[in-house]
């Protein structure tokens, strides 16, 4: 299990290496909003957090690593490989779009990309894993992986949060895994995610094994068909709830943070604010909330 003990000490070793993202107070959406732009960090998503600490937590072989994402795994265990010097294999679906495919590209990374979605090209990085023996670094559900990503909560509170709920999307779950497992419920975690990608929200209705058929303009970040099982232990835990949101506020999201405060994010990056503005989460009076903004890798670039 992941706990704060881990994630401080996840914290300590990738600090060096990673950004700490800005905070922004707004009510531009109508109402008052702490902001983490977490989309800001190298290689435009949080997830460079969690490939980092599962690098420095390992003994790589010399064969390198591999790894399956739907694009910002990929990209972040490709940006810390080529830090650190080690060779990387990724699989990404042909659903992750050219901006990421280009991203892991430039990065140096062995990028193969597989028809279908993140499970297909999980099926072939484990094929890859068992023919050479290459370090497999998971994208959500591995302890390393979780406790990396929740440095961005122990950062947060580090620069001053102060909330009574958080909102985060969740594809596979490590995000908002490792943020469950930093709060120990100081204060409550709404995962949010779209109709279309109901992953966490199915398993807590179903049972872990739980699998659900992904689609939509998220999927290739929030489209794991079955969440980790980390996530799915600290849910129950925790009793952390799910509210899900249509393609079209997450659109409108999108939109909004641009024209608001000038911030380019993916879907994915706006889903959880996409939750506050559609209704599908509603605050009590006087309630804090707090938004997690998690990538900026749109499918297409815009430039």
């Amino acid at each position: 299990m992941v706990d704060p003990e881990k994630i401080s000490a996840a914290w300590a070793q990738v600090r060096p290496y990673v950004l700490r993202t800005p905070i922004v107070q707004t009510d531009v959406f109508g109402l008052p909003l702490a902001l983490k732009l977490e989309h800001m960090q190298h290689t435009g998503s949080f997830k460079a957090r969690g490939a980092m600490n599962s690098l420095l937590s390992m003994d790589v072989p010399k064969v390198g690593l591999v790894a399956a994402s739907g694009g910002n795994h990929g990209a972040a265990v490709a940006w810390a490989a080529a830090r650190l010097g080690y060779k990387a294999r990724i699989y990404v679906p042909e659903i992750a779009g050219p901006a990421k495919i280009t991203l892991i590209k430039n990065l140096g990374a062995d990028l193969v990309v597989v028809p279908g979605a993140y499970s297909n090209a999980l099926e072939q990085a484990l094929q890859y894993e068992a023919e050479t023996n290459a370090a497999q670094i998971h994208a959500f559900d591995a302890p390393s992986t979780v406790a990396g990503q929740g440095t961005v909560m122990a950062e947060w509170e580090d620069q001053g949060l102060q909330a009574d709920t958080v909102l985060i999307a969740v594809g596979g779950g490590g995000l908002i895994g490792g943020a469950m497992a930093w709060l120990e419920g100081r204060c409550k975690v709404i995962g949010v995610e779209p109709f279309n990608a109901p992953t966490l929200t199915k398993a807590l209705q179903s049972g872990p094994q739980t699998t659900v058929d992904v689609s939509g303009i998220a999927a290739n970040a929030l489209g794991a068909k079955q969440v980790g099982r980390i996530c799915y232990d600290l849910a129950m835990e925790t009793g952390t709830k799910c509210v899900n949101v249509e393609d079209d506020a997450i659109a409108k999201a999108q939109l909004l943070l641009w024209e608001n405060l000038r911030q380019l994010v993916e879907p994915a990056g706006a889903a959880a604010l996409a939750a506050l503005l559609c209704g599908a989460y509603v605050p009590q009076q006087g309630e804090r909330v707090a938004v997690l903004l998690c990538g900026a890798n749109p499918a297409v670039s815009p430039f």
